[in-house]
Order: C-alpha cells, then sequence, then structure tokens
C-alpha cells in the first residue's frame, strides 16, 4: 500500500527504507500533494540516516574475541588472558555481542562466587572481557558502547603480607644448604637480593648478570629492570654457571619450586596460603623499608608501574607516621 483516497482525503503509507524501516503514514488534501510527498519521503532515504533503521549486528561474542586475539592479543606474552577469554564467553551462552548487558556478567560473576571462586579471579575476568571492547573501540572494529564498563569490581579486603624475619631466611638458607643441586638455593639469594620474582630468577640466563647487576627483561610488566647485587653473590652465580649443565637452553637453573618447597616445610616456615615463593618478594621490600629505604626507590626496584601498589609496605618504615605521636592534641596540651 502505498496512496489510497479515504474519508479525510488521500493517505501515504510508505516504507520508502524498505521492509523493517521506518514508516510514514500521512493525509493529505490531493493526490497531486500525496504523490508529491511520497517522492520527497523516497529522497530521504538516501540522504538521510535517520530514516533507515540500522541493520543488527549479529556478531558473537566469540567472534570479537576473535578480533582481539588476532589485533592485540597475540602480542601479549601472558597468552592465559585469551584462553580465559574464551572460558568466560562459553560459560555466558556466548551471545551476540550487541545483547550482551552488565546484568548477565553480574549473574555470571554471581554463579562464580557461589562456586567458591576467589573474588580477584573474578574481578581480573571482568577486567579481561571489559578491555576487549575497549580495544576493538580504539581500532575502530567496535562502535556500541563498552557493556562492562559501568560494572563495578568486587572490592577486595586488603590482603595481609607475610615477610620472612632474619631468623626464618637464616633457617631457609640452611634447609637449601643442605641439598645436593644448589638451583634452589642460589635462585633463593637472588630473589632475596634483588626483589626477583621466582621465575624471573629461576629463567635467568648468564649474559643478564653484568656490569654488578641483573638485568630482567621479560618481566610481568614487560618493563626492563636492571637492580645492582653484592659481588661475591654474583660471583657466586657465574661459578655455578660454569659447572651447570644447562648452557645449550642458556639458562643457569633448572626448576626448582619443589625444592623450595620442601625447605621451606624442613625449616618450619608458616606461610600465608597462596604465598610460597612470592614471599621472598614481600621479604626483601619488608625489609627494605624496615631498614630505612625510600618508598620511590623501592617502587623502581619492584617494577610497580603505580606507587599505590609500593604503598602496601610504606607502614613498615621507621619513620611511617611518627608525626603521629608528636602531634596530636593529647601530646600537645603536655608540651603547651
Amino acid at each position: 500500500m502505498t496512496i489510497k483516497k479515504t474519508e479525510n482525503g488521500w493517505l501515504v503509507d510508505i516504507q520508502p527504507g524498505g521492509r523493517g524501516h521506518k514508516r510514514i503514514r500521512k493525509t493529505l488534501m490531493t493526490k497531486a500533494e500525496a504523490l508529491q510527498f511520497e517522492a520527497w519521503a523516497k529522497t530521504q532515504v538516501a540522504q538521510n540516516e535517520e530514516w533507515i533503521k540500522p541493520k543488527k549486528n549479529l556478531t558473537k561474542l566469540s567472534e570479537l574475541i576473535e578480533l582481539w586475539q588476532s589485533h592485540h592479543g597475540i602480542q601479549l606474552r601472558h597468552s592465559r588472558t585469551y584462553s580465559t577469554l574464551l572460558r568466560v564467553c562459553e560459560a555466558l551462552g556466548n551471545p551476540i555481542a550487541e545483547q550482551l548487558k552488565s546484568e548477565h556478567f553480574a549473574a555470571y560473576r554471581a554463579a562464580r562466587l557461589a562456586e567458591g571462586v576467589a573474588r580477584n579471579t573474578i574481578n581480573r575476568e571482568h577486567a579481561y572481557l571489559r578491555a576487549v571492547f575497549n580495544e576493538l573501540i580504539r581500532l575502530g572494529f567496535w562502535s556500541a558502547d563498552n557493556p562492562l564498563a559501568r560494572l563495578r569490581q568486587f572490592k577486595i579486603a586488603e590482603r595481609e603480607l607475610s615477610y620472612l624475619t632474619g631468623g626464618e631466611i637464616r633457617a631457609l638458607l640452611a634447609a637449601l644448604e643442605k641439598r645436593t643441586d644448589r638451583d634452589a638455593l642460589l635462585i633463593t639469594k637472588l630473589c632475596l637480593a634483588s626483589a626477583a620474582r621466582w621465575n624471573e630468577a629461576e629463567s635467568l640466563r648468564i649474559a643478564q648478570l653484568h656490569s654488578g647487576m641483573i638485568h630482567f627483561t621479560q618481566t610481568k610488566t614487560d618493563k626492563n629492570r636492571s637492580i645492582p647485587i653484592d659481588d661475591e653473590l654474583a660471583e657466586e652465580v657465574r661459578e655455578f654457571h660454569k659447572t651447570s649443565s644447562r648452557d645449550a637452553t642458556g639458562r643457569i637453573f633448572k626448576s626448582s619450586v619443589g625444592a623450595f618447597r620442601m625447605a621451606v616445610k624442613e625449616s618450619g616456615i608458616e606461610l600465608l596460603p597462596g604465598q610460597l615463593t612470592h614471599v621472598l618478594r614481600h621479604t626483601f621490600a619488608s625489609h627494605f623499608m624496615m631498614n630505612g629505604g625510600n618508598i620511590l626507590a623501592l617502587q623502581k626496584v619492584l617494577g610497580h608501574s603505580s606507587l599505590q601498589t609500593t604503598m602496601i609496605y610504606a607502614h613498615l618504615s621507621p619513620d611511617h607516621l611518627q608525626e603521629a605521636k608528636m602531634l596530636n592534641p593529647l601530646t600537645r596540651l603536655t608540651v603547651g
């Protein structure tokens, strides 16, 4: 139906953009006016996008993840992001991306929480999926809004930090000294001396040890760090490298987490859940601050991009908030 005569005049009933697009109904006094209006409406389709109903975007979430992977994710060293995204996508039912809403992910994470999954893990999944949309928007592959942009992550209570005391360090090193292989001992010493993560020290190559420093190149944050170490420890590592049989790979040490775990058990050290080798990094940072170290210097040693991350160790400084002792109103009363 386009134009027909009615009691009130000539009715124009058209969809100039075609089926499924905007429908126009208008009554005019004469047929000539109706024909003129019909012609005008058809020209608007070509000139004005508002007259055309946009086509539905039926792209699946999995397709967006693949697009993200091929244009950005493939550049990342940590491949678990991609596998995590695929698992989350499957759990969400691989919806049409344009139909994904924040409430869908909210329901998903509530179910994960009920299963006993840690809030940190769920927040990481949230961040990964949100980043997919952000990156595709930046690259121009996604024009709609990010469906997770306004969904807040779970608030995480500040975790208690554990570090080794001087006595525990001596006990741990003594337990490691008893072992036939010296790999775990030297890796532990390097972590305590340079705040290295276990995998950074374990995968060390002799070429990274020079000029009185350890040069970490493949780090968690992809930023290089160069940390000075004691000459005696550097020489101990070099001597070990001369006698080790791992020159073919270029690595100095073999995998030694198991040996470290046994030494922790043998030395009677009790660690918080989820902290094994990472306690060495916490120990460096904690003793660094307790011995009067500068928080900005610690940030550089640890390789933190944000000072806020490093500030968790600030309270261990001997001068931390000491003004509270002298500047509180009760003390000022006695001073006055």
